[in-house]
Formats: C-alpha cells, structure tokens, sequence
C-alpha cells in the first residue's frame, strides 16, 4: 500500500486555527502564481475586485439606514405621547425598502463574484493539473526513485485542492473582510468618534488574552498533529499487514500499541481543544463589556441631545460587526499561508529536471534487426556510487541472453540502461550500431516488449489490459496473444470472459494468472526485442513449463533478454552473461560454464543442492 500522506483536518476551536504551514519561500512562490497563473485573468479579478467590494458597501450602509427606522419609530412614539401625529409608517416603508433593495444588490454582487471567482479557481486548477500530468511523462525514473508514490500523489492531490480550495476562498476574503473593517470604521467615526475609540480601546485586551491562551494551546496542537500521524500510520500499518499480524498473532500487541498512541492524542487533543474552546467565550465576554459601556455613553449622549436612538442601534451593530472580519482576516492569513505552501510544493515538482530534451534528427526504428552492443558502459545511480563498472557485451540478433547473477548484481539495471529509464554515465549502449541517445525515447521503446517480475494491471477490462501496447489490435489478435500465453482457457472460465472489469471483480484471479496476461500483452506487441525480468517468477512450475514453450516459439528471430534467479530455466539460452558487483565476470553457454567450474558452476549447484534439500 502506497504510504499516501494525507493533510488531517485542520484542529482548533471557534474563533482559533491551528499554525498553518508556512512556505520557504512566501514572496518568491506568490509571484510565480501570480506571473504563471493569475495575471491571464486579470478582467475576470478586476470584476471580482469590483464586485466584491461594492457588495461589501452596500451590506456596511444597512444598519445605518435601519438606524433611521429605529430613530423614525422612536420619534413617532414621543411625538404621540406628546399629543402630536404619530409614526409615520408611509417613512418606514421607504426606508425599510431602500433597505430591502440595497440587501437584494448586494447579494447579486455578492453572487456574480463568486461565480466568476470560482470560475478562475477552477481554470488555474486545470491548467496546474495538466501541468503536472504533462511534467510527470518528462521526469527521469530516478527522480521517483527519490520520492515515494505518496509524495508525488499528495502533490498531484492535497497540494493542488489546497491551492483550488484556499485561492477562491481568500482572494474574495481579503477584499470583503478589508472593505467591511474601512467600511465600518467610517460609519463608526461618523455616529460618534468617542464612542469609537471606547470599542477600539476593547481590542488590545481581547487580543492579549487571545495570545496568552494561544501560546499555552500550541504545543498541544503540535502534539496532536504529531500523533495524529503516528495513530493513522498504525491503521495503515496494521491494515496493510493484517494477513502478518494474524499469522504472528499480534493482534494484542498491535491494539496495546494503538491504545497508547491513541490514549495520548485524547489528551493532547482535549487540552488544545479545550483551551482553543475558551478563546470564543473569553472575547464574547470582553465584547459584552464593551457594549455596556457603548450603551451606558450611548444613552448619556442621547439624553444630551447629541444622538440619536437609532445611531446608538446602528452603533452596537456596527460593533459587533467589527471583530467579525478581523478573525476573517486572521483566519485567510492561515488559509494564505497553506495555498503558498502547496503551491510552492507544486511549483519545485514542476521546475525538476527533465530528461533529456528532443534530439534534432531521431533515427528510426524500422528495419533494426536488434544487434546490440554494451560499449565500455559505466553506470551509478549516484555519483559517487558507480555499480557497473567497464561492462562489455555484443549480442547477435535472434540470440537468447540470459543475465545471472546474485542480488545487487546489477542485472536489471542493464536493462533500463538498454531502454533508456537511465543513462549511461561512461560508454555507449548501441543497436544494429546506432547509439540509442540517437533514437527518440519513445521510438527506441516500440522495439521492446517487456515482462516485469512484478505484475501490472489497471483497471479496465481484461481485453484492454492485453491491448495495452496495441489499442488498434482485433478480438482475434487479442484471444490468438492469450491462448499462447495459455491464459485463455481461464479467462473464458470468468463470468464476463474478455470483458470483465480487473480491480472491481478480479478477487478471484490469482498473481500468477495476472502475470499470464501480461506475457500476452508483450507477445500481441510483437516486438523485436524481448525482455524477461523473472517473468515466471509467480507461475507455478507445470504453467511455468507450458509458459515456457510459448515464449521460446516466441523468443525465435528475435534478440532475448532474460533475467532469472531460477537458474534451471535458461540452460537453453544461446549466451548466458554472469555478473557480480556490476562487472560481466563470465559468459557462455550453460555447459560451457559448467565445465569452467567458476562463479556461475557455484551458483548453479547452491540452487541444486537447495531443491534437493526442500525435496528431502
């Protein structure tokens, strides 16, 4: 299982975030997405610019204009007890739907720059995947030697949704939340400028307590981040290999483990959560002193005529309203700072080293026979680790090569150095003698057919699986490949024969009979070189022996190269290459080495004296 990393979700309570991830290089990361991305939509953010904050406007100027309907309403009432006419209701009307008017303009605005908005967020998130898509056909295979299939993933998913979720989030964010604060600042000051400062006086204090509760919660929330990873790398752990811990009855074990993981994550999670929790009632609390002093000075400049009822309503809404986009603020600044992190992740995955570019004059393929030359090849999958040292090699066309040797020998390093997945640091690897830099990539690789020891299927149909290297090949091709790679019979026994779905349904089909179907993909390609990496390795021996005759039928005129730990399986192999620490140390047929009772004699007998031993 492919150890996906996967961000948990955010942890914190009202009014907190957890720390965000930050970028190492903010400014720097911000340009490239701004330059690369955002600067081809520069009409549709100017509108959502635009929109954005005149929708913010109109929602600022509500309370205000309902203040006047509170004022209207109060000075009806007084002038009633005071044997005058009343309330005017023909004045509410109006104000209320001015009112009403100014909400419905808003939310049109409001809608227009979201549809626009997620529509650029959904574009860059495009035009990023098939970036990347595009970017993962050009990398060198030893870059995903260096990565883990979950890096790359977590890249191509969590990074890129990050960058989708949090830019159509914030960008409008930012905007609202900056006009809400000027917005009702203005408003505040033109009510009453004592009044103001009185509430701006309240901010400082609520902010130093949220600060001393932040500082004690964080490192609880580190520790729950940290075991929050150790309890979901556990699960996979033991998920993946639960058939193991069955058979070495370690269940208990692994529950005893689990549970103390587990038992500090509650802690660590109840104390960051709990003291995340006070933040939101603490400031209610301080807001709510700031209110009463608002009223008690709200209700003395009213009684000296200096305001109004309604101003004093408009006020305490306004008020209220003003640590609303504060928190946003604070709340896109974390937001901010993950997009700028994933999106700096993506950005270095995109700026890796390609291959080598596109030669200017590629030699075709047609007409090769499949003579090849190993020229004084040296190869390292580091600099300083050279594992194949001044190997040496000329291989006729139609021969059958079997490559032997012990582990780390380098044996299957040869053969992506021959299709080029690496190459060569020193010497020249030639085909009918031509260098294989001179062909394109992809023209050099319709030449091989490769088996790996590892079994590759995905899903789709099992007719599609063997198509693989040949989408334009017949039914009939198809069968005639499976009934020489002695598949067919079994694939007739499925329920939906050819057309069952492999991954949805294919419980029942073994690693042995998936290996089948991949020899009767190479043998429907029909290619000039073959290239076999323990390609019976999980056959049993009797489909081994039938696999065995179909591959030699087709092995005939056509140059083979077969990797084999069984040694018993390629005595007939026209040239056998023995290597041990990435040098050729001898080379012959199978009798010949026999008789020379060297490295691969040893080799040879170890395995027979081994067979004897699990047969006695």
């Amino acid at each position: 299982m492919a150890n996906i990393h996967k961000k948990p979700p955010m942890p914190g309570g009202p009014g907190h975030m957890a720390p965000a991830e930050k970028a190492k290089d903010f400014k720097g990361t911000t340009k490239k997405l701004i330059k690369g991305y955002l600067a081809k939509y520069k009409l549709q953010i100017a509108i959502v610019l635009i929109f954005a904050v005149a929708s913010t406007i109109f929602t600022i100027v509500g309370p205000k204009i309902l203040g006047n309907a509170t004022t209207e309403v109060f000075t009806g009432i007084m002038s009633k007890l005071s044997g005058g006419t009343g309330i005017n209701f023909e004045n509410i009307a109006k104000i209320l739907l001015t009112l009403l008017g100014l909400y419905i303009i808003s939310s049109i605005f409001s809608f227009i720059q979201g549809f626009v908005m997620t529509g650029v967020s959904q574009k860059i998130t495009y035009k990023l995947r098939n970036d990347i898509a595009i970017k993962i056909n050009h990398l060198p295979m030893h870059y995903f030697d260096k990565k883990t299939h979950g890096e790359v993933l977590s890249i191509i998913t969590n990074d890129i949704d990050t960058v989708s979720q949090n830019l159509n989030q914030s960008i409008t964010q930012i905007i609202t939340s900056i006009c809400t604060i000027i917005g009702i600042l203005i408003m505040m000051f033109s009510i009453s400028w004592i009044m103001t400062i009185i509430s701006l006086f309240i901010l400082p204090i609520t902010a130093f307590i949220v600060k001393i509760i932040v500082g004690k919660s964080q490192k609880y929330f580190g520790q729950q981040q940290e075991y929050l990873a150790h309890v979901n790398s556990q699960v996979e752990e033991i998920y993946g290999g639960h058939t193991i811990v069955k058979a070495f009855n370690g269940e208990e074990r692994a529950l005893q483990e689990f549970e103390k993981a587990n038992d500090t994550l509650y802690h660590s999670g109840w104390k960051s959560q709990f003291l995340s929790g006070l933040i939101h009632p603490i400031m209610n609390f301080v807001g709510n002193i700031g209110y009463v002093a608002v009223a008690i000075l709200g209700g003395y400049l009213a009684i000296k005529g200096r305001i109004t009822v309604g101003n004093i309503q408009s006020f305490i809404q306004y008020n209220k309203q003003f640590t609303q986009p504060i928190n946003q603020i604070a709340q896109v600044s974390s937001m901010l700072q993950a997009m700028v992190a994933a999106a700096e992740r993506v950005f270095i995955f995109l700026e890796e080293q390609e291959e080598t570019p596109t030669i200017a004059n590629p030699i075709s393929s047609k007409g090769l026979k499949g003579n090849v030359t190993f020229d004084h090849i040296q190869f390292g999958y580091d600099d300083d680790r050279i594992i194949i040292n001044d190997f040496n090699a000329h291989i006729k066309d139609g021969q059958k090569i079997a490559i032997v040797g012990p582990t780390g020998a380098g044996k299957t390093t040869i053969v992506k150095l021959l299709m080029r997945f690496y190459d060569v640091t020193g010497g020249a690897i030639l085909i009918d003698g031509h260098n294989i830099k001179d062909f394109e990539r992809g023209e050099l690789r319709k030449m091989f057919g490769m088996v790996l020891q590892d079994t590759w299927t995905f899903g789709g149909t099992i007719k599609d699986n063997i198509k693989y290297g040949k989408p334009e090949a017949t039914d009939n091709e198809v069968i005639e490949a499976a009934r020489a790679a002695h598949v067919h019979h079994f694939i007739k026994t499925l329920p939906k024969s050819y057309d069952m779905v492999i991954g949805e349904e294919s419980s029942n089909i073994s690693a042995g009979q998936k290996q089948l179907m991949t020899i009767a993909r190479v043998i429907l390609t029909d290619p000039e070189i073959l290239i076999l990496d323990e390609a019976t390795s999980s056959i049993d021996t009797r489909t081994e022996q039938q696999i065995q005759k179909a591959m030699d039928n087709l092995m005939k005129g056509r140059t083979s190269f077969i990797i084999a730990h069984r040694l018993s399986t390629i005595k007939n192999a026209d040239l056998i290459l023995v290597m041990d620490q990435g040098n050729i140390v001898e080379q012959g047929t199978h009798e010949e080495l026999l008789k020379k009772d060297g490295f691969y004699a040893k080799l040879y007998n170890s395995q027979f004296e081994e067979c004897e031993d699990e047969i006695e």
